[in-house]
This record gives C-alpha cells, structure tokens and sequence, in this order.
C-alpha cells in the first residue's frame, strides 16, 4: 500500500451516474439499505488506514446522527444525483485532502491514497451481494455482473481511477480476499461500532412533542438498539470478511436473522413508496417515470 496522495486529475468529461432501472436504482434508495449500511462501514474502517482515519477526524463519536445522515445522503447523490452526483464525488475528494496520520501499525496514511480510497468503496459491492441475498433474493450471474459494473461507475463518480478498482468480478474477488488477509483488524473503531455498552446521544430530530417522548424513553430504547445495531452488522456482513475480523457468530444468531430477513422480505415490498424509498431516491424515481425511462415498480 503506497502512502502518496492520489489527486485526480481534472476529466474532460462528467462521469454519470448508475443508469435508471439498473440494479442500484432498485436497491441503493430502497429501505433495506439502511441495514445493510453498518456492516459496509464496519468493513471499511477495519482498513488500518481507514479506521486511523476515522478515529482522529470523524465526528461519529459525538454526532453520530448527523453523521450517518450526511453519509447517507451522499450515498444516495452517488446513484440518483444525476448532475448533482459528480460534484458530491468532487466535494468528498476535497473533505478527504488534509485526513492523513500514522495508523495503527505505524504507517503514515492519506485519505486520498488509492488503495486507501478503493477499499472504502469497494466494500459496497459484497455487502450488497451477501446483504440482498438475505433481505430480498440472491443475485442470478448477470445481476452480479451487472451490480459490479454499476458500482464500478460509482467508483468514476467518486473520482476513482479504472486502474486502481478491479474491472471485473473476476479479478475483485482475488483482490477482496487480499485485503482481507493482509490488512483488515478489529481495531478500536470496529469495536466501538459493535459495542452494546457504549454512550448515544438521542437523535434530535423531527416534531418536539417526538423528540420530547425519544429524550423519557431513550434509556429504555438505546440497549435495544445497540443490540439489534451490532447483530446486523455482523450477520449482514459477509462470512469471510466477519471471519478475518474474528467475528462471532453462531448457528443460532444465523437462524434468528433468516427469522427477521424473512419478515422483512414480506413486509417492504408492499409498502406504499413513500414508505419503501428513501426521499432522494424517491424523488430520482419518480421524476423517471414522468420521462419514461423507466417502469413503474412493482
């Protein structure tokens, strides 16, 4: 892993976004993704350079709210942003410039350092591979392919280079199980992540009669939500990348997660849209079906 920053130069040409009614329009605004999001973060910040990263310059500590709501929002800018998706790839870059340090095996870092970078955006693709087999079907061949191919136009978005992301499913799973056996760690963050005792503010967000009842009952709720937190996160994290954090989990948790993905598999699709997408994505869709470039979900 080189230590250098990787400053793209500017393109000739504005990298677009995953196509409407590709595999990502479908499942990258629908809610199910917002289970999935932990065990993507919890991956990435297992890097040694990444999770160094986070732990001096992320605020996840004191305003994980906000944060995960900013991250989720430029997630969301990635896939159905449209012209807006290449500037939110630009304005990440430059957040990124002045994250450097020493990681926890005494390496210098930089946010912006290829393989450093790629890490980070690689670990969408098997989350949502192993994610989606759980929570709505297993991908057939060239619902793989075509994930891979669409996540591959996200790294563009998100200034990557094609030489420093595997260019095909072929080639990303040698490199995946590389880093997995080479750099991935439990390391402070991870477990901070996976923690059950740890201090969370209560979000502040919506009516104040709400926010009022969240502040009485958040003494109540928060070891609840920790606990079903940390659960998803490892049981929606695929088996080899949980096994190189040394991860428990048993036959027991497995079957009570089949329980709950099979509720859940019943349970979003026949929610109205309103409920089933999150509003960026719901708007993107909406505004497609209007031009016709794509159907009506079903």
């Amino acid at each position: 892993m080189t230590s250098g920053t990787a400053a793209a130069p500017e393109r000739t040409s504005e990298p677009a976004p995953p196509p409407p009614g590709g595999v990502l329009w479908s499942v990258a605004g629908d809610v199910r993704a917002l289970l999935m999001l932990p065990a993507a973060l919890t991956m990435q910040v297992a890097h040694p350079a990444v999770g160094a990263g986070v732990d001096d310059h992320s605020v996840f500590r004191t305003d994980p709210w906000g944060r995960g709501e900013r991250s989720l929002r430029s997630l969301q800018l990635w896939v159905y942003g449209g012209d807006a998706a290449a500037e939110e790839g630009r304005r990440l870059r430059r957040l990124h410039r002045t994250i450097q340090g020493t990681d926890t095996r005494g390496r210098p870092y930089h946010a912006l350092t290829p393989a450093n970078y790629a890490w980070v955006h690689a670990t969408g693709f098997p989350v949502y591979q192993h994610g989606l087999s759980h929570l709505v079907r297993p991908l057939s061949e060239a619902q793989e392919r075509q994930l891979y191919a669409e996540w591959l136009q996200v790294g563009r978005v998100l200034g990557i280079h094609d030489r420093d992301m595997p260019q095909t499913v072929e080639e990303f799973w040698p490199y995946y199980r590389k880093v997995l056996a080479d750099e991935l760690e439990a390391n402070t963050v991870v477990r901070e992540l996976l923690a059950t005792d740890v201090a969370m503010p209560v979000p502040d967000y919506g009516p104040r009669p709400l926010r009022l009842l969240l502040r009485a009952l958040w003494p109540v709720i928060v070891p609840r939500f920790l606990r079903l937190r940390a659960f998803l996160t490892v049981g929606l994290m695929p088996p080899d990348a949980r096994a190189a954090l040394g991860l428990e989990w048993t036959d027991g948790q497995e079957r009570a997660l089949r329980r709950f993905c099979r509720v859940v598999r019943a349970v979003v699709p026949v929610l109205p849209e309103r409920l089933r997408y999150l509003p960026l994505a719901r708007r993107a869709r909406r505004e497609a079906r209007l031009s016709g470039r794509v159907r009506p979900a079903r």
